[in-house]
């Protein structure tokens, strides 16, 4: 299962709304980044027959079966201090990630 907090679903609605986008956020890994795999996210109009689709207060989610396999148990939430703000990717299967958090070692 992945995961998305409520300031994450409401920042994405936020964004989904001011960008006149329907339909879902794909969460996926791509091979790249500093530490050897990067998160991919992006606004997908609709999922794919092979993605898991899960759903928080109205916002869908499609994840494709490969890339379910580094992210399942993911937690997404959106974070803001003082210094930055910005989603932040909680995966239990990263055995490491970069300092900026965009990309992991599983």
């Amino acid at each position: 299962m992945i995961q998305v907090t409520p300031k994450a679903v409401a920042k994405i609605k936020q964004a989904m709304s001011a960008h006149h986008l329907e339909g879902g956020l794909r969460l996926g890994v791509l091979g790249g980044g500093c530490s050897g795999l990067s998160y991919q996210f992006k606004y997908d109009r609709a999922p794919r027959t092979s993605d898991k689709v899960f759903e928080y207060d109205g916002v869908k989610v499609f994840v494709d079966p490969k890339s379910y396999l580094y992210l399942h148990g993911l937690i997404l939430d959106y974070q803001e201090s003082l210094l930055q703000s910005g989603f932040v990717f909680e995966n239990p299967n990263a055995k490491k990630s970069c300092g900026c958090g965009t990309s992991f070692v599983a």
